[in-house]
Formats: structure tokens, sequence, C-alpha cells
């Protein structure tokens, strides 16, 4: 057996006992992100590379398997990765945002370890900080199934990740300086496909020189396709010339399947489709994904285009592309995709028993919140986006590591559940939950664009949408049988969507806006949930590497990477490292 197998099958045992089951595997990923150049739309520039890829590597568990991410900061800046959709259960102190870690700095590494507890599906990483998702740093999420649990359709032929997004060939530096100089970010430059710009299908719109994406298929085959919108603020059609694609999952929930040529999926979001390879091979096809809700004349470039390349096409695509939706005058059409968009109630997800088998419609509501996002406003003389008239300013001191220290004025617990005819303030204020509640939120856009609001640490049903402002008679429209359970859902200008939640997840979660300049202008809050009667249970110690900032500052010690990975990971656990050498000897021995 190789010393590097070894290595990884002994180190779990020995140097991570504490963090999760030993009988559940392991998986362990370095990476170190920094900064390369890239010409994704034939403009040189900065981009963030994980591992000197652009998009990042893939990250690949399966359902309890415990998750081992060693980061290392090799930006000038601070960092925090974060785990789009993955429930850490009991552990936000992995979650990877401002108000739960404090940053890594720039040169430091920092291991985050999680278990993928009961969870299954299409998810993706990002950095959470100083608008850095806008120059790269992002990579797609697989949890599979354990093996005993079947999906509820038969096995693809094979995987492809599709990673789509706005892009600027700014980079997040000179967005978040434009941002902060109360400028807004203007139309994108392009859409990117897995980093990539689009193929020349016009010479006037599309550049020669254009390094594009191209998919390699086989016929009669049928892929399971991710695609996850890892963009900006720009929701997009996501289609494939001539292909249908069958709608299977959505972030962690296996859905009602059925057929869609086209498909909006906004800012955060994550689908399965199934797509089975049965046209002509007679050209290649484009794969697209261009802006929604948009002046089109003004929007034309930014638009994505990649290729699917059967291995037996006799040629190039060629031709106008798909059409995108024409729904100028039909407000609903896209409201009425997402309200089909319902649960699999009979198939196994994590666990070998139906999805529907929590009967959410039959549990009493313990709370509600209204949650209210309007235009941009002014507060001391800076544009701020907000919820309920409260922009929010992200604590110095992380919520539990301030309340574990008994840090006095971190943060306050006095979140307006209903918004309040105040003038807007900056705070950082956060919603006091209570444990094993089961609460209704109403995101009210009362904004001219569309919003994604994604939740850290849950799913939630959404059980409800339409335009207009919400009103309790509303609750008469909800689904309350086969509502999907996602963690990212859309909220259309002038429209409410109404989730249900039951908080059986102790920690501080954050609430926010996906769109990433609503989010860094201050569109977010944290639940902060607390079982007062724990016991060690239900949530989580901090972890031993946890990094201290605000006013626990000074109980950081500095890192020193003097020599190689493995002395600074094992740096302060001199016995165990020697107990390592000690176990690799004798099983060298055995094995030799």
């Amino acid at each position: 057996m190789p010393l590097f197998s070894l290595f990884h099958l002994i180190f779990p045992i020995i140097f991570l006992p504490s963090l999760c089951s030993a009988a559940d595997p392991y998986v362990f990923y370095d990476f170190r992100l920094s900064y390369i150049t890239a010409s994704p739309l034939g403009v040189p520039q900065q981009v963030i590379a994980v591992n000197e890829q652009f998009p990042g590597p893939p990250i690949n568990a399966t359902t309890n398997y415990n998750v081992v991410v060693n980061v290392w900061n090799d930006l000038d800046e601070n960092l925090l990765l974060t785990w789009s959709g993955i429930q850490m259960r009991r552990n936000s102190w992995q979650d990877g945002v401002l108000g739960t870690n404090c940053p890594i700095p720039p040169k430091w590494n920092w291991t985050y370890q999680f278990q993928v507890k009961d969870q299954i599906g299409s998810f993706y990483y990002f950095p959470s900080l100083n608008f850095q998702r806008a120059s790269g740093g992002f990579g797609p999420i697989v949890i599979n199934n354990r093996e005993i649990i079947p999906i509820p359709f038969p096995e693809p032929d094979g995987e492809i990740s599709i990673m789509i997004g706005d892009w600027y060939t700014r980079n997040h530096k000179a967005l978040r300086a434009d941002l902060d100089a109360g400028k807004e970010l203007g139309i994108p430059d392009g859409v990117l496909i897995n980093g990539k710009g689009p193929y020349q299908y016009n010479t006037t719109l599309v550049p020669a020189g254009i390094q594009y994406e191209t998919i390699q298929v086989h016929p009669g085959k049928t892929y399971r396709v991710r695609v996850h919108n890892v963009g900006i603020s720009t929701s997009l059609n996501f289609r494939i010339q001539s292909h249908y694609m069958l709608l299977a999952e959505t972030e962690g929930h296996y859905t009602v399947m059925q057929n869609f040529t086209d498909f909006d999926i906004h800012v955060g979001q994550s689908y399965s489709f199934l797509v089975t390879m049965d046209q002509n091979a007679s050209t290649d096809y484009y794969i697209v994904a261009s802006a929604r809700f948009v002046n089109e004349s003004l929007w034309q470039k930014v638009t994505g285009v990649a290729i699917l390349h059967y291995s037996n096409s006799k040629g190039p695509a060629t031709g106008p592309l798909p059409d995108p939706p024409n729904d100028f005058y039909d407000k609903e059409r896209s409201m009425n995709q997402a309200r089909s968009v319902r649960q699999n109630v009979s198939a196994s997800g994590a666990r070998p028993n139906p999805q529907g088998s929590f009967h959410y419609g039959q549990i009493n509501v313990t709370r509600t919140y209204l949650l209210k996002s309007e235009p941009l406003v002014t507060i001391n003389k800076t544009a701020r986006a907000t919820f309920n008239g409260i922009s929010f300013v992200p604590p110095k001191t992380p919520i539990r590591l301030a309340d574990q220290h008994k840090v006095k004025g971190a943060y306050k617990l006095d979140f307006p559940d209903r918004p309040l005819n105040r003038t807007p303030k900056a705070d950082i204020s956060i919603i006091n939950a209570t444990y094993k509640g089961f609460i209704e939120v109403i995101f009210q856009n009362n904004d001219s664009i569309i919003h994604s609001i994604h939740m850290d640490g849950y799913s939630f049903f959404v059980v409800g949408m339409g335009y207009g402002d919400w009103s309790e008679d509303k609750r008469g429209s909800y689904n309350k049988w086969d509502a999907i359970t996602r963690c990212t859902t859309q909220v259309y200008p002038g429209a409410w969507t109404a989730v249900l939640i039951s908080l059986d997840n102790v920690g501080s979660w954050n609430l926010r806006a996906e769109n990433l300049d609503r989010w860094y202008l201050g569109q977010e809050t944290y639940l902060r949930i607390i079982n007062p009667e724990e016991n060690g249970k239900t949530e989580m110690a901090a972890p031993s590497n946890v990094l201290y900032c605000g006013a626990l500052q000074s109980l950081q010690k500095e890192q020193h990477h003097k020599s190689n990975n493995a002395k600074s990971i094992f740096k302060g656990h001199s016995k165990l490292f020697i107990a390592l050498l000690m176990a690799l000897l004798n099983l060298v021995s055995i094995f030799s």
C-alpha cells in the first residue's frame, strides 16, 4: 500500500477523533487560492484561481462523509470560503461567512472540517468576502447517494458540471470600489460558461480568438447536467439547442420530473437536468445562458455560448442561437415555471424514506417574519441595501464566538419581524430565533430587480409566490403538500415569496441576498438559534483551530510557515505527529 494511502487511512483516526464519527469516511482537499491572469472575454485580467484552476476543482463526497478542506490564502486580502447549500449540522463554526468565522489573513491557511450529513445533490463553494466571487474562486460540490439509497431515475451514463454567471472585465476590487462610491455596476461584459467566454456565433457581437467551452458527449447516452449560477446579479435562461432538459433535482432535493426546453436559473441557484443525446449528429449544438428580464437590445452581448459536441459530429454549430423566452408581455411565465418545480415526495433523499414524509403543511407556524427589500437608500451619505430598513454591518467578532467568550455589544437581538415606518439605518441587528420553532418568512421585493435569497445551514419549503403585496389571505394559495425544498429562492420585482423553515439546526446562520451587489451593500442578517438545554449534543464546540478577531484578537497566535505543509498542519501536535509516524512505520512493516 502506498505511503500516501496509509497516511489518509490513519490521519482521520489519530488526528480528527473529536470532529466527526470515526465510522464515516473522510475526503481531503488542499485548496490554494491565488491570483492568475486569464482572458475569458478576450481581455487579460486578474482572476481568483483555486489550485491554479478557474473555476476551481470539484469537491466530491457521499452522504455522511467528513470533508476536510485545507485552505491556503495566497491573496493580498482576507479570505473565507463558504459552502452554498451545505447544511452543516450543529456546526456553524465552519460556515465561512463573517458572522460565523474570523477571516483567514493573507499568507495563512485554515482547515475547514465538516460532515455532509443527510444530504445529497448539487452545490458549490465560493469566497464570501470583499466581493471576491466576482473574480472567481468558485467550484462545484457533488454529494452522492449512498449505495443503499436508489436514485429516482435510471443511472445516467455520465455527469457534467456547468457553472454559468455574468462577468465583468473589471476585477472585484474595481467593482467594489464602484459600489463604495455609490455607482452602479452597469451592464456586465458577458456571461461565462465554466470560466470561458462565448463561442463566436456572431462576428459582430463576439470577437475572434475567445476560448469557449466544449462539452463532449456520445450519441444515445443520457447525462446528468448540474448547472450552477455563480454570477453577480443576473438571472440567466439556460437552454441546449434541440434538446429537452428533464428536471431531476435542485439544491439537494429530487423534483417531480418534467421536460423543459429552457429554464430560468437565478443567482446562487443549482439544478440537475437529465439530457439524452438523441439528436442527429450532423452538427454540434449550442449551449446558451442569456440574461433575463433586461432590455435585450442593450444586453445582447450578455450571453454565454458553449458547444455540445457529439463524438460522431460532422461539423460545427451554425446559424442563430435557440430563441430565448418570448414573454415580454407575460410576466407570469417565469413565475409559473418556478411554481411548477415541486418535490418528488415518493423518492428517498439521503435517508431510506420518502422526501415527503415530513408533513410540513400540518405543522403550526410559531412566528412570522416579513422581510421587505426596497431600492437602494442613502445611509451616512452612502448607498446601502436593506431588509426592513436595516442595512447590516458585519460584526467584528463572530456571533457564537462572542457568545462563548461573553463579548458584550458584539451584535443586537432586535431585528424587526415586520417593516417599520422609520428612517433606514445601518446596524448589527440579527434575529433571535427559537430552537425547534417552525417559522414563516415572507420576502417582499419592492425593488426593481429580481432578488435571490439564500439561507445558510438550512433548506426551506418554498410554499408560495405572487405579484403585489403579501397579505394574510395569500396563505390560502400556499402549496402545503409538495413544495420544493431548497436553500435559494427568487423573489420577482414587485412580488413576494413565502417559505417555511423548521429551526432544528443550532448555531448562527446567515440569511442574505445572493445578488452580490445587494449583499455587499448590507442586505443580510443572521438567525441566532440556541438550544437553552444544550448539553453538547445539539451544537458542536468551537474547533481547536478557531481563529480570533475583533474583541478577541489578542487570543490569536501568529502562524509561521517555515517549511512544508505537513509541518504547518502538525504544528502544536508533536505527540500526535510522533504517534502517527509510529503507526505508519508499523503498517509499512506489515504491508512490506
